[in-house]
């Protein structure tokens, strides 16, 4: 599992700088007007299972077609087993890297490794002793979105939605279900131009 989770971030990096460096062909030096801020609210509410959570990010515009960056998150769920009546609760928080390529400029397809440090607490429904513990866990998130306003020079804010699913099949990750499935994400935000009074020319597709 950990090689696993090892080779999609070595993978997301590898594509971040095989890009990044096509793009340094074209423009020289790092460009402080190409960075970007904001951050996303998370919600997820399947299979008995619901979470919420904000994750701000910093990121930089590559290309007119791609985007990486880092992100913070600090997320909660509560799950209940439908048999049963036990609770799952979890608060956690940690952090990762992302990419997000756009074939056009309102899709995007997105990948983004995290890894977060839970606390758990199993509450029994027959009343029986709370179990409470820590734990860490890694996780691979990919899926697709749609991006409202972004324009490929990045000197405007955009809004954003997409879908989300861990397919790490880590069973500490924090995206799973009281069995262990993983559930559907879904994140809303806002991507912020930085540094847009010094800009010295736009990206373009």
């Amino acid at each position: 599992m950990i090689k696993k989770n090892l080779l999609a971030f070595l993978l997301i990096c590898s594509v971040f700088v095989s890009f990044a460096q096509e793009e340094e062909e074209e423009k020289k030096g790092f460009r402080k007007e190409n960075m970007f801020t904001g951050g996303s609210i998370s919600l997820s509410f399947f299979n008995s299972t619901f979470l919420i959570g904000a994750n701000p990010v910093l990121g930089y515009r590559v290309a007119g077609w791609l985007d990486g960056g880092i992100v913070v998150n600090y997320q909660y769920s509560t799950s209940k087993d439908p048999n049963y009546g036990d609770k799952l609760n979890q608060s956690f928080y940690g952090g990762g890297v992302f990419t997000r390529i756009y074939p056009i400029h309102f899709l995007f397809g997105t990948a983004q490794f995290e890894h977060n440090f839970l606390h758990y607490k199993y509450i029994y429904a027959n009343g029986g002793p709370v179990n409470e513990d820590h734990t860490s866990g890694n996780s691979m998130l990919v899926g697709g979105g749609y991006a409202s306003g972004r324009q490929a020079d990045g000197n405007t804010p955009f809004f954003y939605m997409c879908l989300l699913f861990d397919i790490s099949g880590n069973t500490n990750s924090p995206y799973t279900d009281q069995f262990g499935k993983s559930i559907p994400i879904i994140r809303a935000g806002f991507n912020i131009p930085l540094f847009q009074g010094n800009k010295g020319g736009g990206g373009g597709y």
